[in-house]
């Protein structure tokens, strides 16, 4: 049970990881440091979407509009941090209780 609770909280970090990948390479884009031209950012930009939209799109649905502004990504990284600190530790340690 350990192990899996590892794999899951390892695998929520990596998905943290992406996320702040994703949002460095926007704000690069958006302010014209790195262009989209090149095949490699353009690859690098469209699996990053692809990876993310499907995290973004139940919170940009609750979320009003903001505009430019898009809140999605700090949102699920408040889920994400409170899912791999508070939630998996705690799980762990009941289960860890539980077993003695």
């Amino acid at each position: 049970m350990i192990a899996l609770l590892q794999i899951v909280q390892l695998l929520l970090n990596l998905v943290w990881w992406v996320i702040v990948i994703q949002a460095v390479l926007s704000w690069l884009i958006a302010f014209n440091v790195i262009n989209t031209q090149s095949d490699f950012v353009r690859t690098v930009w469209n699996a990053l979407q692809k990876i993310t939209e499907p995290l973004y799109r139940p919170i940009r649905r609750i979320l009003p509009d903001f505009g430019a502004l898009d809140l999605s990504p700090l949102v699920v990284l408040l889920i994400l941090y409170i899912l791999t600190n508070i939630v998996i530790p705690n799980i762990a340690q009941n289960y860890l209780v539980a077993a003695y």
